[in-house]
């Protein structure tokens, strides 16, 4: 059995509502079983817990989260028991949403309560897709009318749609989907992004990638659409021509664990199949190390902008130059480029800028 969980987020307004019908259709034809955990704060407030009702906000985002979680491990325990090959648990937000209703401080004292992390946390789900709230770029569209736990101001639902995109900055694979259709434009961008990430029809990768000057750190690190990385990227000896590594991925001591096979297609196209490991699998693998090649240690910086996702990849034995690289579920896409950052060259197709490369002794 394959179980993958999921969220889809966004701002007040962005059509998550419609989104779990178009994802129930799409995915049970592609022979899913989909689940969804339903939105948490939409049941508490509708059954009298609110943050108005809770002694502090930070007591209510406490409840909700402890719920949000247990719920969460409800419907994987019940994924475990069905006759599937392939469930999809959909959650209608995630326990990160909640950062962006809180002080950073009285999140890390729940996350702390919880026994976990914030790498933890985040990096538990598969993927995330949000849905930009219509109160940007779309805002004749906005309306109260259809969620009584709705209260915010247009000006209040751009503003934390800003704040939910920088609470999941820093996910592995987090997708920002904005208003430049109509709704079923939108909806169909997400259903594409979706089935994208879960390899149907194939698991395609289409990535870019370029030289760039090296970034002003202060600038990157100030931001908060912008989260930092440490990776420890380690190659495997393997067969053929796949490229087989392992990665540990976090910060603060905090880390999760990958292994990652990579069969190229073309130029630009590229199987990938990725799993997660414990902690124990990713030692045991270590001992498979391709000791032709170093391990590469890099400070990734996940940068959202003008709803694209890139990765900045500073490296310690450069100090003039960086690789910033973006995924596309189109080649054709349009890259629009923040301003601070300094392209000197597109480098997709050169083989010395690969990490593969750089790893060789």
């Amino acid at each position: 059995m394959e179980i993958t969980k999921i969220v889809v987020t966004g701002g007040p307004c962005g059509g998550k509502s419609t989104a779990m019908t178009w994802i129930q259709n799409a995915f049970t034809q592609m022979g899913y079983t989909v689940l969804f955990v339903p939105e948490t704060a939409t049941e508490l407030i509708g059954g009298g817990v609110a943050p108005w009702t809770c002694g502090t906000n930070a007591q209510y985002q406490r409840c909700q989260m402890y719920l949000q979680l247990e719920k969460e491990k409800i419907f994987e325990m019940a994924a475990r028991t069905m006759a599937a090959e392939k469930v999809l648990i959909v959650c209608d937000r995630g326990a990160l949403d909640n950062k962006a209703y809180m002080t950073e401080d009285d999140f890390a004292q729940v996350v702390c309560d919880l026994g976990t992390s914030e790498v933890e946390l985040r990096d538990s789900y598969g993927a995330v897709f949000h849905l930009v709230t219509a109160a940007k770029g779309a805002v004749e569209f906005y309306t109260l009318a259809n969620n009584a736990a709705r209260t915010e101001t247009v000006e209040q639902a751009a503003e934390l749609d800003d704040k939910l995109i920088s609470a999941w900055t820093g996910h592995p694979h987090f997708r920002v989907i904005d208003n430049t259709s109509d709704l079923e434009g939108k909806m169909n961008n997400l259903i594409k992004e979706i089935a994208s990430f879960l390899g149907e029809p194939e698991p395609l990768e289409v990535e870019r990638k370029f030289l760039i000057e090296y970034p002003d750190i202060n600038w990157l690190e100030s931001l908060p659409n912008c989260q930092k990385v440490e990776i420890i990227q380690t190659y495997l000896n393997s067969d053929g021509d796949d490229e087989v590594r392992v990665r540990q991925r976090g910060i603060g001591g905090n880390y999760i664990y990958f292994e990652t096979v990579k069969r190229k297609l073309s130029n630009l196209k590229r199987v990938e199949l990725e799993r997660r490991l414990t902690k124990e699998e990713y030692l045991s693998l270590l001992m498979n190390a391709d000791t032709a090649k170093r391990q590469i240690r890099k400070n990734r910086y996940c940068l959202t902008y003008e709803g694209q996702y890139f990765e900045i990849d500073v490296y310690p034995f450069w100090d003039d130059k960086a690789i910033m690289e973006i995924e596309l579920s189109d080649e054709n896409s349009q890259i629009v480029f923040p301003g601070e950052i300094k392209v000197i060259c597109e480098v997709t197709d050169d083989p010395t800028y690969k990490n593969a490369a750089l790893a060789k002794i």
